[in-house]
């Protein structure tokens, strides 16, 4: 039986291949070590408390101005007042004072209703400095307070194309910040 010898490079091609691995090895390690934009930057940590619970109490809202509002939900039109979402979303310290930055922008609301449903809204559409999506909280409807079937609080979204975010019943909303 005979043996195979392994195949060997002649001298000169062996040190040309090692010489040619060694100086891509350099330059490559070069490359990223002086080369800051091929690095990303560390991630800080916001500061922000999540999940911030909102408060619907009475004094809450009273304290706020209200404003008329008119949308569409289930094939009929609503004429309702109660107070903007972003306004109870700024007096409860949900979100600061000012036009948001940096990690304010990486935050949610979520709204809960009594039967299980819940929506979102990134908190940067919500913003009139940014997004402008009107949403309302209203506890009056056609002249009236809201029945136990739609109230005592509703979120009206008359922008959405579909009023699949115009929750009946709200019961918590809170301000989080995604992971």
């Amino acid at each position: 039986m005979t043996r195979s010898r392994p195949t060997r490079f002649p001298p000169p091609a062996a040190a040309a291949v090692a010489t040619l691995a060694m100086a891509m090895a350099m330059t490559m390690s070069s490359a990223i070590a002086h080369d800051p934009p091929l690095r990303a930057p560390a991630r800080e940590t916001p500061v922000i408390p999540s999940p911030v619970a909102v408060p619907l109490d009475a004094g809450a809202l009273a304290a706020l101005p209200r404003e008329p509002v008119t949308a569409r939900a289930h094939e009929a039109t609503l004429t309702c007042e109660g107070v903007p979402l972003f306004a109870l979303l700024r007096a409860s310290g949900a979100i600061p004072e000012g036009p948001l930055r940096s990690a304010q922008l990486s935050r949610y609301v979520m709204v809960d209703a009594r039967d299980g449903y819940r929506v979102l809204f990134s908190l940067a559409e919500l913003d009139p400095g940014t997004g402008k999506r009107g949403a309302w909280l209203v506890d009056r409807c056609d002249g009236a307070a809201l029945g136990d079937k739609d109230g005592p609080l509703r979120l009206l979204v008359p922008d959405d194309a579909r009023a699949a975010r115009s929750v009946r019943q709200v019961e918590a909303i809170h301000v989080v910040v995604a992971p």
